[in-house]
C-alpha cells in the first residue's frame, strides 16, 4: 500500500483540519500525482494537527480497553476488528514529516527538520506500541519503486526511533543560521527549541522505560535522569497539541456535547475508584474510602445532585447524579436512550463542563472544547521515574517522586483549564490536594513492592484520562492498574455486577446486570482491513489476544 494525497488540497482547503474523517487522501497503488512543493511551515502545522486528531481518535477506542469509558460500539467487549482508526491519520502525518525532513536541510531550515524527526519517532513509537509490526523502512518509497511496503518487526523499528530522536536533537542544535525558524506554525511549542529538546529526551526516557523488561536500560535512563533540566521539568513544558474553540477545531471528545446520540460514558470502574467506594465491581484493594478531588473536573453529571428529574428510560448504572452503563453489558437497560441523563467527560479531558452539582443538559455552550491532546506531561515524566526506581532499574526515593508526580497531576488540571480551555463557567482551582496525596501515600507505605507499583501505575492511569495509548501500553507491560474483567468472579460473580443498591433515588434497589465478553483481552490491535486489502505484503491477520508487542516478554 502507498498512501498518496493531494498536498495542495490539504493546505489550501484543509490546513485547519476538521477531524480525522475530513482529510482527503487516496489509498491506491499508483502515484496519481507528484505534489507541488509546499512550505515546511504549512507541513509542520498540518502534521502536528493530524497527529493530535489521530491520537485523540485512537484514545476514544483505547480508553474503553483501559476501562475509563464504556461504549455501545465495537470497542465494547473488545470486539473491534480491523479498524483503521488512527492508522490512516498517522501515516498521512508521516508523509508530511518525511517531506519536511527531505526538504528543510536544502533550504537551511534545520530546526524544522529536527522537529519533524522527533515527531516522526514519537508517532512511530505510538503505532508500534499499538500494532506491533508495520510498514516502516519501505513506507513512502514510491519514487524508489516500492508501492507495496513490507511490514518491519517492532523490535527492529524501536532502536531506529531512538537514533532518529538523537538526529532530531542534532538538527535543532545545528549552529548553521536558519533561513527561517518555526513560530506560530509550531502548534506544540511555538518554535521553542529548548522545549523540543526536553520533549525529545523525555520521549527517549519513556521508550527506554518500556524496554526495561527485555533489556538492561540502566545506563541510558540513569544518564537521562541525572540531568532533569534536559527533560520535561515543569507543567508548562508538557508536550501538548492544542485544539480550538470553533465547531470544527475542538477536541473531538467534546463532540458528545453536541451529538444527537451520546456514547462516551465514563466507566463505572473509573467512577468508583475515584469515588473510593466498594459497590462490588470496584477493585477493593485500591483507594477505598479516598475520594479523588479531580472527580468534578473529569466527569460532568447532567443530573443534579438533588432534585434529580426522572430519566427518560430506566438506567443501568446510577449512583445519585452519575449515570452510565457497564463494559460488556448484556442487560435490558444497556441501550436505553439517556441523552440528557448520562454522565459525560468533563472540563479537563475534553474541554466540557465542570461539575458544580447543578446539572443540566449538555450542549455546545456547556464548554469551549479546547482541551489539548496531552502527549507527554511533566507528571508522566515523574511517574516514569517512580516506576524505574520501584522496579530497581535506577536508585532513588520512589515515594518522593510519586509525591511529586501526584502534585504535578493536580497542577496540570489547573494549568490546562486556565491556559487552554479558558471556560466562561466559574471553575474553582483544584490547587494542592495534600489530604488526598497523604492518603495515597499511607497506602503506599503499607504496601509491598508489587502494591507500590500498582499504586504508581493507577495514579498514572488517573492522570492520563483521555490519553489512552500510553495507558494501554502501561497495562499490557506492567499488569497495572487492575481493570474490570467480566470473566473475573471477584469483579462479576456469576457473570453479573451489582449497581449501587441505594444509588438510584427512584428505585429501592437497582437490579444486577449480566456482563460478558466474546474475545480475550487484546495484546495489540488488529491491522486495519484496508491495509490487508491494499498491501500484498501485509502479513496474515494476527490474533490480537496472543500477539504481544516485543517489549512484553
Amino acid at each position: 500500500m502507498i498512501r498518496i494525497k493531494n498536498i495542495i488540497y490539504l493546505f489550501t482547503a484543509g490546513i485547519l483540519l476538521t477531524g480525522t474523517g475530513c482529510k482527503k487522501y487516496l489509498d491506491v497503488n499508483k502515484n496519481l500525482n507528484d505534489p507541488t512543493k509546499v512550505s515546511v511551515s504549512l507541513l509542520l502545522t498540518g502534521a502536528e494537527r493530524q497527529i493530535g486528531y489521530s491520537i485523540n481518535g485512537l484514545s476514544s477506542t483505547l480508553t474503553v480497553y483501559t476501562h475509563q469509558q464504556t461504549s455501545r460500539g465495537g470497542a465494547d467487549g473488545y470486539g473491534l476488528k480491523g479498524s483503521n482508526v488512527g492508522w490512516d491519520g498517522f501515516y498521512d502525518a508521516l508523509v508530511d514529516l518525511d517531506v519536511i525532513i527531505d526538504q528543510a536541510p536544502a533550504e537551511l531550515r534545520y530546526t524544522y527538520a529536527g522537529m519533524a524527526k522527533i515527531l516522526k519517532a514519537y508517532t512511530y513509537s505510538q503505532m508500534v506500541d499499538v500494532w506491533g509490526a508495520l510498514p516502516f523502512s519501505e513506507f513512502n518509497k514510491f519514487k524508489q519503486g516500492i508501492n507495496q511496503p513490507k511490514f518491519d518487526e517492532d523490535e527492529v523499528i524501536y532502536p531506529q526511533l531512538i537514533t532518529l530522536i538523537d538526529a532530531g536533537i542534532a538538527d535543532i542544535n545545528n549552529p548553521t543560521t536558519n533561513a527561517s525558524l518555526p513560530g506560530v506554525d509550531d502548534l506544540i511549542y511555538g518554535g521553542n527549541k529548548s522545549r523540543w529538546i526536553k520533549a525529545a529526551n523525555t520521549i527517549k526516557l519513556k521508550l527506554y522505560t518500556q524496554l526495561r523488561r527485555i533489556q538492561n536500560v540502566t545506563p541510558q535512563v540513569t544518564a537521562l535522569l541525572a540531568a532533569p533540566a534536559t527533560l520535561i521539568n515543569a507543567t508548562n513544558e508538557g508536550f501538548f497539541i492544542p485544539f480550538g474553540t470553533t465547531s470544527n477545531d475542538r477536541n473531538p471528545g467534546f463532540g458528545d456535547y453536541t451529538a444527537s446520540q451520546r456514547g462516551q460514558n465514563p466507566s463505572p470502574w473509573l467512577y468508583e475508584i475515584m469515588k473510593g467506594i466498594d459497590h462490588g465491581p470496584t477493585n477493593p484493594s485500591v483507594f477505598m474510602g479516598i475520594v479523588d478531588p479531580r472527580l468534578p473536573y473529569y466527569i460532568y453529571n447532567q443530573l443534579p445532585v438533588t432534585g434529580a428529574p426522572v430519566p427518560a428510560n430506566m438506567t443501568e448504572y446510577r449512583d445519585g447524579p452519575f449515570v452510565s452503563i457497564y463494559f460488556g453489558s448484556r442487560g435490558p437497560n444497556r441501550d436505553g436512550a439517556q441523552q440528557n441523563s448520562y454522565s459525560m467527560f468533563g472540563i479537563y479531558p475534553v474541554g466540557g463542563r465542570y461539575d458544580d452539582g447543578v446539572g443540566g443538559a449538555a450542549s455546545a455552550s456547556s464548554g469551549t472544547g479546547a482541551a489539548p491532546q496531552r502527549l507527554l506531561t511533566y507528571a508522566d515524566r515523574l511517574f516514569l521515574e517512580a516506576e524505574l526506581i520501584n522496579t530497581g532499574v535506577v536508585s532513588g526515593d520512589a515515594k518522593a517522586v510519586l509525591t511529586a508526580a501526584m502534585n504535578a497531576s493536580m497542577a496540570q488540571v489547573d494549568y490546562v483549564i486556565t491556559n487552554f480551555v479558558k471556560p466562561s463557567q466559574t471553575v474553582p482551582a483544584l490547587g494542592t490536594q495534600t489530604a488526598y496525596v497523604n492518603a495515597i501515600l499511607a497506602l503506599y507505605d503499607a504496601g509491598n513492592t508489587a502494591k507500590k507499583l500498582e499504586i504508581i501505575m493507577t495514579e498514572k492511569w488517573l492522570s492520563n484520562i483521555w490519553s489512552a495509548i500510553d495507558q494501554y501500553t502501561d497495562y499490557r507491560r506492567t499488569g497495572y492498574p487492575v481493570i474490570f474483567d467480566p470473566t473475573n468472579p471477584v469483579h462479576a460473580p456469576g457473570g453479573r455486577v451489582q449497581p449501587p443498591v441505594n444509588g438510584n433515588p427512584l428505585l429501592a434497589a437497582q437490579p444486577s446486570v449480566p456482563v460478558s465478553v466474546s474475545v480475550a483481552y487484546p495484546e495489540s490491535l488488529p491491522w486495519p482491513q484496508t491495509e490487508k486489502e491494499l498491501n500484498a505484503n501485509a502479513p496474515a491477520q494476527k490474533t490480537p489476544a496472543t500477539y504481544k508487542i516485543f517489549w512484553k516478554p
